[in-house]
C-alpha cells in the first residue's frame, strides 16, 4: 500500500478504531515511516485517554474542566491535521509523543 494512504488511514483510525489499526499497520508495514507513524498514533490515543480520563474526574469539582475541553480539542483536531498533512504528502508528528519516537 502506498505510503501516503497508509499514514491517511492511521490518522483517521482515530475515529473509528483508535488502538487496533496502528497496531496491525505497524505489524504489516514495511516501512520505517508507517512504523514510527503507527506508534506515534498508539501513544497519543493512549495518553490523551489518559488526559481525558483524569481531567474528567476532575471536572467534578470544576477544576479539571478547562482541562478537559483543552485535551479534548487536541484529541480531535490532531487527528484530522495529520490527515491534511499526510494528504499533501508532508511528514507531520503528533503532538507531545512526536519528540519521543
Amino acid at each position: 500500500m502506498e505510503s501516503k494512504w497508509s499514514k491517511v488511514i492511521i490518522h483517521a483510525s482515530a475515529f473509528f478504531a483508535p488502538f487496533l489499526v496502528p497496531i496491525l499497520f505497524f505489524l504489516i508495514s514495511t516501512e520505517e515511516d508507517v512504523k514510527r507513524l503507527s506508534i506515534q498514533a498508539l501513544l497519543f490515543q493512549v495518553i490523551f485517554g489518559i488526559l481525558i480520563a483524569i481531567a474528567g474526574v476532575l471536572s467534578f469539582i470544576l477544576i479539571g474542566l478547562p482541562f478537559l475541553l483543552v485535551f479534548l480539542a487536541i484529541f480531535w483536531i490532531a487527528p484530522v491535521i495529520g490527515i491534511l498533512k499526510a494528504l499533501s504528502d508532508s511528514d507531520w508528528n503528533y503532538p507531545i509523543v512526536g519528540r519521543w519516537i
